[in-house]
């Protein structure tokens, strides 16, 4: 296959020749840009066997799909496939950071065309006001450069209802409250509610409290996203349960499946079968994973919830030091030792907790408490390989990369080529047209974006092109920031997006949720 576009194909141009067959309605007088690509390896994202075909974009649309080999329309752009896959752009279901402020070129390098925010309980917003709408506004208008699609965070969303973090139990008028700013966010275009429930302040939310809210997300026909409860071995089904009973009546879903100390296929396995025998019985649960053995999140993680905001962190180092230096040692013990966390904050970021609590002259405990839990964030090495590749193949789960721009962590510029590389060409554990329904059509139905994820007449022209052993993953824990290679073209809403190797357009666009009351 050939991995790279040619110099002709790059600088683009306008060829003649042939008649164009476009959707009813639409012609090239109109003067919507076209773009045909001749002779490529359809992978449409439903999971078909790839086949050869050309196709055909005018303006934001797939207008044709037609036997290979055609000749390109007058005022079209031409691009020879030259065996290349031609492919649904791919949607990550669990992205970070703000795309009005900062740059998703990564992204794009690996294939993705749209992401959804919100995350974790919480998200992007305009300054200090709590209110999603302003920021969806914004975004509007925004010359973005992929597809955005947004959830209401629950944090978020509890603060703006003004109930502090210390309350556990909120009363019948806070919940009144929390519920009709949800209300108002999932009116505005949210696709859901998103939990951060092992952070601050959902780590503190009760179940009343959540049934509440799974019942104004399922009365907009939204999706329930959770971080959830404990992602521990001995924990994780009981943390599906909480997810579910708190989301009901409306749909679930796990973010970044893992088991944390979980080891082998077979716990993997028995865990697929769980959340199986969960949808058999009519419950509608989705999970993505991410192709990684770290987690990344912040440190605040390894620290008791007794030390956690808005207790005072000062007063509880001066009068519980022991037991905390002691629940410390205990939790890294457990989680691998200080050289299982690679920091990933200024000014530590890239060392080791080892290598940093030893250039302070400190024991890593120490270390900690004098940072305290929000000093920083970083990678956790706390999963098998083994158990984390069969989540990661299994059919009915979803890719996403929890990842975000400036993320010390190689998820956030590599998951895809990734998955494509060591799984689909190295590996041969995955089919190519698994592989992109697992990162596209599947992402898409778990969203109910019927009109992405998949290359069909009708559908929005969200495409990337390349030559899948030319994909590689260039990002490491050490260089995390290496952008992936391979993907030669990625086209948004029509648009060249990204081409040879760098971002060129904004064509993206704020998707809203037509689910409304």
């Amino acid at each position: 296959m050939v991995g790279n576009l040619t110099r002709r194909q790059m600088v683009g141009g306008v060829v003649g020749g042939g008649a164009l067959a476009t959707l009813p309605g639409r012609a090239l007088a109109q003067r919507e840009s076209a773009i045909y690509f001749r002779d490529i390896l359809l992978v449409d994202g439903s999971g078909a066997a790839p086949r050869r075909a050309d196709v055909a974009v005018l303006g934001d649309q797939i207008a044709t799909i037609a036997p290979p080999g055609g000749t390109a329309p007058r005022n079209a752009r031409l691009i020879e496939g030259e065996g290349r896959v031609l492919a649904p752009g791919f949607i990550d279901t669990h992205t970070h950071g703000d795309p009005l402020t900062q740059s998703y070129d990564g992204f794009l390098a690996m294939g993705v065309t749209t992401v959804l925010l919100g995350m974790d309980g919480s998200g992007p917003r305009l300054g200090d006001d709590l209110d999603l709408r302003p920021w969806l506004a914004a975004a509007d208008r925004a010359p973005l450069q992929l597809n955005v699609a947004t959830l209401a965070s629950h944090g978020t969303v509890r603060r703006a209802a003004a109930i502090s973090d210390s309350v556990r139990r909120p009363d019948d008028a806070a919940l009144a409250r929390l519920s009709a700013r949800l209300d108002a966010e999932l009116a505005a275009g949210a696709f859901g509610l998103s939990y951060g429930l092992e952070y601050v302040p959902g780590i503190y939310a009760e179940a009343r409290e959540l049934a509440t809210l799974g019942q104004t997300v399922a009365r907009h026909g939204g999706v329930v996203m959770s971080h959830m409860r404990s992602e521990n071995d001995e924990d994780i089904e009981a943390s599906i349960d909480e997810l579910i009973t708190s989301s009901n009546p409306a749909r679930s879903h796990i973010s970044h499946l893992k088991v944390v100390f979980g080891k082998g296929e077979a716990r993997a396995r028995a865990l697929l079968d769980y959340i199986a025998a969960k949808r058999r019985a009519g419950i509608d649960l989705t999970a993505d994973a991410y192709p990684y053995n770290a987690g990344y999140t912040g440190i605040a993680l390894l620290f008791p919830e007794w030390a956690l905001p808005p207790t005072d962190y000062a007063a509880v180092v001066a009068s519980r030091r022991q037991a905390l230096r002691d629940h410390l040692i205990a939790r890294m013990t457990r989680r691998g030792g200080p050289d299982a966390l690679l920091i990933g904050t200024e000014p530590y970021a890239g060392k080791t907790l080892a290598q940093a609590a030893a250039g302070a002259g400190m024991h890593y405990a120490d270390f900690l408490i004098r940072i305290g839990p929000q000093g920083g964030s970083g990678a956790h090495f706390t999963m098998d390989e083994a158990l984390q590749g069969v989540l990661v193949l299994d059919s009915d789960v979803a890719i996403s990369t929890d990842g975000g721009p400036g993320m010390r962590h190689p998820r956030a510029t590599g998951t895809y080529a990734k998955l494509i590389e060591h799984y689909v060409v190295d590996g041969k554990r995955l089919s190519i047209e698994q592989a992109v329904r697992k990162s596209a059509a599947l992402p898409a139905q778990i969203l109910r974006l019927p009109d992405r994820g998949v290359v069909r007449v009708g559908a929005k022209a969200d495409l990337i092109l390349f030559a899948p052993d030319q994909v590689k993953a260039r990002s490491t824990y050490v260089d995390p920031f290496a952008r992936a290679e391979g993907f030669d073209m990625v086209l948004v809403n029509g648009q060249l997006a990204f081409e040879g190797g760098d971002a060129v357009g904004r064509s993206g666009a704020l998707l809203r949720s037509d689910s409304r009351t």
